[in-house]
C-alpha cells in the first residue's frame, strides 16, 4: 500500500559472454494472490555505464508515471565461477592447502566480508518429468544462492540428463540457502517447474 516504495535489495548478476548488455526491469502491482498488474519497464544499458563505480540512476518508466532510483556498480566478477568438471577448480592439492591457510582461525579476522565460497557439482538429474507431448523434457538446473544466481545448459529431449558443471558461490551470510530448481525450457514461453531442493549452508 506504497506509492513510494523502498527496496533496499542487492542483487548481483554475473557476466559471461553470451550474456546480454541490456538489463530489463519491470516493477509490477500486486492486490492479491491471483491478480498482478503490470506498472511500467525500464532498460539499462550496461556497456554504457562508467565500469569500477558506483553509478545512480534515476530511470523514468515507460508508458508508465513514476520512476525507478537504483545504484548500479559495474566490476570485474570475482568468486564466481561456471567450469567444467574435468577443470574443477578445487582438485588442484596446492590450491586446496592456499584455501585452508586462507581461512584458518588465525587469519578469521583479516577480511570480515570474506566469509568463504561455496563449491557446487551439479553431475545429473534422474527420471524427471516429462513436460513434453513427446515424454521428454528439455532440463536445465538453477541453483540460487542468496541474491545470486547461475544456471546449467539445457539438455533437450531427455529425462535423465547430464550437466557435469562446478559453480562456485562467495559466501555472504552463512544462514543463507542454497536452492536448486530444475526447469524444463519451453521455447519464447516461461519454463515449465520439474522439482527443486532447497540445501541451508550450515547443513554442509
Amino acid at each position: 500500500k506504497s506509492a513510494n516504495p523502498q527496496w533496499r535489495e542487492q542483487f548481483d548478476f554475473h557476466y559471461f559472454s553470451d550474456r546480454k548488455d541490456i538489463l530489463d526491469i519491470e516493477v509490477w502491482r500486486k492486490d492479491n494472490k491471483k491478480h498482478e498488474e503490470l506498472l511500467g519497464t525500464c532498460q539499462v544499458d550496461i556497456t554504457a555505464l562508467p565500469t569500477k563505480q558506483t553509478n545512480c540512476l534515476e530511470l523514468p518508466l515507460e508508458k508508465h508515471p513514476g520512476s525507478l532510483l537504483m545504484l548500479i556498480a559495474v566490476a570485474p566478477c570475482t568468486g564466481v565461477s561456471i567450469s567444467d568438471l574435468c577443470v574443477c577448480p578445487l582438485a588442484d592439492p596446492s590450491e586446496r592447502q592456499q584455501i585452508s591457510q586462507r581461512y584458518c582461525i588465525k587469519n578469521s579476522f583479516q577480511d570480515i566480508k570474506d566469509v568463504g565460497f561455496l563449491q557446487v557439482k551439479v553431475l545429473k538429474a534422474v527420471d524427471l518429468l516429462a513436460a513434453d507431448f513427446a515424454g521428454k523434457s528439455d532440463p536445465f538446473c538453477v541453483l540460487e544462492l542468496g541474491n545470486d544466481s547461475l544456471q546449467t545448459h539445457t539438455v533437450y529431449k531427455n529425462l535423465n540428463p547430464e550437466w557435469n558443471k562446478v559453480f562456485t558461490f562467495p559466501i555472504k551470510d552463512i544462514h543463507d540457502v542454497l536452492e536448486v530448481t530444475v526447469f524444463d525450457e519451453d521455447g519464447d514461453k516461461p519454463p515449465d517447474f520439474l522439482g527443486k531442493v532447497a540445501i541451508p549452508l550450515l547443513s554442509v
